[in-house]
């Protein structure tokens, strides 16, 4: 274990980038690099094989911290506990965070099982349902553009380590799904078949669509399949996150 190099300086170079990560959902397209919070995620990172460039620790955690996680880095930094406070994004702020360098801009895998993101604005929805593809066997996610940033802070946090098992890929287009060799099924509240009576092709792309425009026109034109789930108590639609979760789940039940 390399020893800590101490930071005490608020415009320390390193502790300015990332506050950047941090608090804007578009910094890591920038630096190539996220920022993760907590124990939880650390952990998630490192048990994928993964190794993060830099772990910052607080000065209180930095004598309790468990050894794989003192460990993981070859660059260790260690900040009083309200510089460390400064930089988070958690009410709560975590005694341990790691900078991790970005994969390679992904390409599409065509014969993949796929979830298809279609303009979704909430982190939490979009971290949700890539827990949800991760827990299924979906290999993939394609965020079309309009879609929430997959890495930004919120989303990772939602995500809780989701990300590090999966092939994610942004910033698509609608036409770039014709580089998919499996079943598009679409999800609607009004149309297409009962999921529990519905054949569920495998592997398959499930796209979710906007939290209140639903799937767009141009792909449901594109559709093998058209699903819908039935709601006899009577709502108007589900959460977008919860729908994907029952039809995930379904495909994965029906392999």
């Amino acid at each position: 274990m390399n020893a800590p190099t101490t930071i005490t300086s608020r415009d320390n170079p390193l502790l300015k980038r990332l506050r950047v990560l941090a608090q804007d959902n578009a910094a890591y397209r920038k630096q190539g690099q996220v920022w993760l919070e907590g124990d939880h995620l650390c952990r998630a990172l490192l048990a994928r094989g993964n190794r993060p460039t830099t772990a910052v620790f607080s000065e209180t955690f930095w004598p309790l911290a468990p050894h794989d996680l003192r460990d993981a880095a070859d660059h260790i930094v260690t900040v009083p506990d309200a510089l460390m406070a400064g930089i988070s994004g958690l009410e709560s702020p975590a005694g341990v965070g790691f900078v991790w360098d970005l994969p390679r801009a992904a390409a599409l895998q065509g014969g993949a099982a796929a979830v298809v993101l279609d303009r979704l604005q909430d982190a939490g929805n979009v971290g949700s349902i890539l827990r949800s593809a991760a827990a299924m066997g979906f290999a993939q996610v394609l965020a079309l553009k309009g879609t929430s940033a997959l890495w930004s802070p919120k989303v990772l946090r939602a995500g809780m380590g989701a990300h590090f098992g999966l092939h994610l890929v942004e910033g698509l287009s609608v036409g770039d799904l014709a580089g998919l060799s499996v079943p598009l099924l679409v999800t609607s509240s009004h149309q297409g078949d009962f999921l529990h009576q519905a054949r569920l092709p495998w592997p398959c792309a499930w796209v979710l669509g906007h939290e209140g425009q639903g799937v767009s026109p141009a792909l449901e034109a594109l559709a093998t399949q058209k699903v819908r789930i039935a709601q006899p108590g009577g709502e108007e639609s589900l959460n977008v996150a919860a729908a994907a979760a029952i039809c995930l789940h379904a495909s994965a039940a029906g392999r």
